[in-house]
């Protein structure tokens, strides 16, 4: 290292205060006339000189310790090590996984990217089957809603002819709830209050009378922003007394990534895959007493109707959930996006708010409930506008001071979101100039994802080695699939789960994008994926016979 001359203990407490005080190193060096590693030397820090190789000074002080160290560059420019670093992030968003758009998804991409460029592939397009991105996969949006939103979104069509006048009344009266009369306007934290209003009474109706305060509505961007923010609320403690929360395997990734990242413990009960992925009473208490010996459950998270895995729960069932959250005292989380869609016979979506009511005061003034609501699903399908809402009932009054203030945080949820979400819970009525239109196409969409689902069971079924539950509802089914023993070890040799294997293989050779169960969670042994049903008709039925065709090879070849 390059000779400095000693300095006083004066100079060097100078060097140190200035140092401290945030001033750079050459200005030090100027202001005290002296040269830079003169300076440098004094913090301990490593210096790179033409004299020297890249090896950092030992010995770095106590002073300098925990702090980026910083190197002088040949030139005498100074860098800094990074500050955030993979061993310095925050350790929880490490566990956070979302296998919805994981390494599956992400390969997807890049053979796409291939086949632009010219690369030859045993297919031409890849399938995503992935997502439950209604419009991605072609659907269409529902005109009123799209008329009403390009009104709000550019009011001098207001003055044009080319929308219909309930579409312009609902527009006008959106945006004179906005702040300068303007979407483009910051709202309320809670949502705008003619559209919480509008929401209270969908939820009156849908509940069949079932009283709705719209004071406990909260317009969010889409249901995950709700179901992230009231697990904050729950989430707290330490050791054995940290929140555990209850969710079904399989499960949405958002619950497992959420917790992940908040440090929460999930504590996992499984749906019955022999009885149409039921819930079982017996599992949910099991698995409550299970993880009450390490943690502290508080809250009971369902889906209804099923992601991913299709099932629509009866209504004894749900009582049956209700009954034992209040027996235990949790609370619950109802996530209900996919309402509209139930497609088999003889089944009913049931609320969770409704069927804790119609039980009476001993559950309904007792039984804490948030339930959630979006605009991505349904018939509507709109992903990307973010509109949701979430209710909570029983929530103690201190605690919704605080659900109030944490939401502000974010200042509003997408204000066109809000509009879209009033349009979902107030659509055109009859006589007005657009019902006809809208009924048509509302029930069009559900009738051909009620064909689509059909298909999907019924053609899954048919393949050696798969076995596909009804998909009752939402968008998804979540097959079985039996896979060889030498494809498993194969897949355990490269560190893969066995389906996450069969579904980079299936996607490889044949451009079909999926799911592995494994992503979503699983009994032990036990091999599924996820595929939406959402494709077109002639898309869905390519997608099919590509899955049983190479079902077929890969067990052979692996057999």
């Amino acid at each position: 290292m390059a000779k400095t001359k000693e300095l006083s203990k004066d100079v060097r407490d100078k060097i140190v205060d200035l140092h401290k005080a945030g001033m750079g190193y050459k200005t030090i060096a100027k202001q005290l006339g002296l040269s830079l590693v003169s300076v440098v030397s004094v913090t301990g820090d490593p210096i790179l000189t033409d004299n020297v190789s890249s090896r950092a000074l030992s010995g770095v002080s106590e002073r300098r310790r925990g702090l980026a160290q910083e190197k002088m560059t040949e030139n005498g420019v100074f860098s800094r090590d990074k500050v955030l670093t993979i061993d310095t992030m925050n350790p929880t968003v490490k566990k956070v996984e979302y296998a919805v758009r994981g390494p599956i998804v992400q390969r997807a991409v890049q053979i796409e990217k291939e086949l632009r460029e010219g690369v030859k592939k045993p297919f031409t397009e890849v399938i995503k089957a992935n997502i439950g991105d209604a419009h991605a996969m072609g659907q269409q949006p529902i005109t009123f809603f799209r008329q009403v939103l390009a009104l709000c979104s550019y009011p001098e069509l207001l003055n044009e002819n080319m929308f219909p006048e309930d579409a312009k009344n609902r527009a006008r009266r959106i945006l004179q709830a906005c702040g300068g009369s303007s979407v483009g306007a910051y709202s309320a934290s809670q949502g705008i209050d003619c559209v919480r209003q509008d929401v209270a009474r969908y939820i009156e109706r849908r509940d069949m009378g079932v009283p709705c305060d719209p004071d406990n509505v909260y317009l969010t961007t889409g249901a995950s922003d709700g179901i992230v923010t009231m697990l904050k609320l729950l989430v707290c403690g330490e050791g054995a007394s940290r929140t555990g929360v209850m969710i079904s395997i399989p499960q949405y990734p958002l619950y497992s990534a959420a917790l992940a990242e908040l440090g929460a413990v999930q504590v996992n009960y499984y749906l019955n895959e022999e009885k149409c992925w039921s819930m079982d009473l017996s599992e949910l208490e099991r698995s409550l007493a299970e993880a009450r010996k390490h943690c502290n459950p508080k809250a009971l998270c369902i889906i209804n109707p099923g992601n991913p895995t299709g099932q629509v729960q009866s209504r004894q069932c749900i009582e049956d959930v209700i009954r034992f959250a209040a027996k235990e005292r949790l609370f619950l989380m109802a996530d209900e996006v996919y309402q509209d869609n139930v497609y088999a016979e003889g089944c009913q979506f049931h609320s969770f708010k409704k069927v804790l009511f119609e039980l009476g005061p001993e559950y309904s003034d007792t039984v804490e409930l948030a339930s959630f609501h979006s605009t991505s699903k349904c018939y509507m399908g709109e992903c990307g506008f973010r509109g949701g809402y979430m209710e909570v009932i029983n929530m103690d009054p201190e605690v919704q001071a605080q659900l109030s203030k944490l939401v502000s945080v974010r200042l509003c949820p997408p204000v066109p979101g809000q509009a879209l979400m009033d349009l979902v819970v107030n659509p055109p009525q009859p006589g007005e100039p657009s019902h006809t239109t809208f009924m048509k196409e509302r029930t069009a969409t559900l009738s051909l994802l009620a064909e689509k689902a059909k298909l999907t069971e019924q053609i899954l079924n048919t393949v050696p080695g798969i076995t596909c539950n009804p998909v009752q509802g939402a968008m998804y089914s979540f097959p079985n699939i039996s896979l060889p023993e030498k494809s498993i070890n194969e897949a355990k040799a490269l560190g893969q789960a066995p389906d996450m294997f069969y579904c980079m293989k299936l996607l490889e050779e044949t451009g079909i994008c999926l799911v592995p169960g494994s992503g979503f969670g699983q009994k032990d042994g036990t091999y599924h994926f996820r595929m939406t049903i959402l494709p077109p008709t002639d898309k869905l039925k390519i997608l099919l016979a590509k899955v049983k065709e190479f079902h077929q090879k890969f067990t052979q070849q692996y057999s």
